[in-house]
């Protein structure tokens, strides 16, 4: 379904009113405001953009990343329906990120394998989805997920490289687990980074233990690599050892800057120096901007 940009348009919520411009600006398409009252009993109402004929454009575009996720799910579910009503015949979703990926098998019996239910859930809302790296282990590919006709994944990995590239030129990426050895490899490979992954044993969502790899850290600008930094405490073991095994200096390099509670405070007391991350959460280390990767996804979207 090949999209005029007279056609589309790009709905977002208040909070995120920079991170739409930006996007808006680089995709060439319109940026509207979704307009939201919460209740005093926490329930929300919300009023969609509309043209003068109460009608949206054949395509919308929402924009939503979904950290801090439950609210949000609502949102999406209000707000897409709607949309169905009121003329938008395809729905992209942008989500630099993307929530409850991470749990993609029972553990236990009982336990609700989240990616499956939410990736269900969200693909009978929308027709295409445009994250950036999604936190996936056991499943291949978005789609298996989220089984929308268009699943794009984006990733840091390179845009990251490029900025620590800047920053170090001769810098040793370590990979805090092995879950991160996929985006190592590409960022080591962009810029021909020495690189090495260290093992993991988690005991809980705090309580893991981190062993090195072999490696020569000695004197070397090291700069640890992750899709996201959630409390913190793996990169900071990770980087303590790093230290202790004779880093000059051990940044910290994330796309998603999830950082709950005192997860960056750990890190810079672990001996960390400079955090840097993506924009696709905002926080105060985003130094990577993914408006233009972003745009040029979505621009896919609409020619296809």
């Amino acid at each position: 379904m090949s999209v005029a940009p007279s056609q589309a348009c790009l709905l977002h919520f208040d909070d995120e009113t920079a991170a739409a411009q930006r996007l808006g600006q680089a995709a060439q398409l319109p940026v509207k405001m979704i307009d939201r009252h919460r209740f005093p009993d926490g329930e929300l109402k919300l009023r969609l953009p509309v043209d003068g004929a109460g009608r949206l454009p054949a395509h919308v575009v929402l924009l939503r990343s979904l950290h801090d996720p439950n609210e949000k799910l609502v949102e999406l579910l209000l707000t897409a329906r709607a949309a169905r009503t009121l003329g938008a015949r395809h729905i992209t979703l942008v989500a630099p990120y993307m929530a409850y990926m991470r749990q993609d098998i029972a553990f236990a019996p009982g336990e609700v394998v989240s990616q499956q239910v939410v990736g269900a859930f969200l693909a009978g809302l929308v027709d295409a989805v445009i994250t950036v790296d999604p936190h996936l282990h056991r499943v291949a590919t978005l789609q298996e997920a989220m089984a929308v006709p268009q699943a794009i994944v984006l990733s840091g990995a390179e845009p990251l490289a490029d900025l620590i590239a800047q920053r170090h030129p001769n810098a040793l990426l370590v990979g805090p687990d092995g879950e991160s050895a996929q985006w190592i490899a590409q960022a080591a490979a962009r810029h021909g980074f020495d690189h090495a992954v260290c093992t993991k044993v988690r005991h809980g969502d705090r309580d893991v233990t981190i062993e090195l790899p072999p490696l020569h850290a000695q004197g070397r600008a090291v700069v640890l690599l992750d899709d996201m930094a959630s409390t913190g405490r793996t990169l900071a073991l990770a980087a303590q050892l790093l230290l202790q095994a004779g880093a000059a200096s051990v940044d910290v390099a994330v796309t998603h800057a999830l950082f709950a509670g005192d997860a960056l405070q750990a890190l810079h007391e672990a001996g960390v120096g400079e955090v840097w991350s993506t924009d696709c959460i905002p926080h105060p280390s985003n130094a990577v901007p993914m408006a233009g990767p972003l745009a040029t996804a979505l621009q896919s979207v609409l020619r296809a």
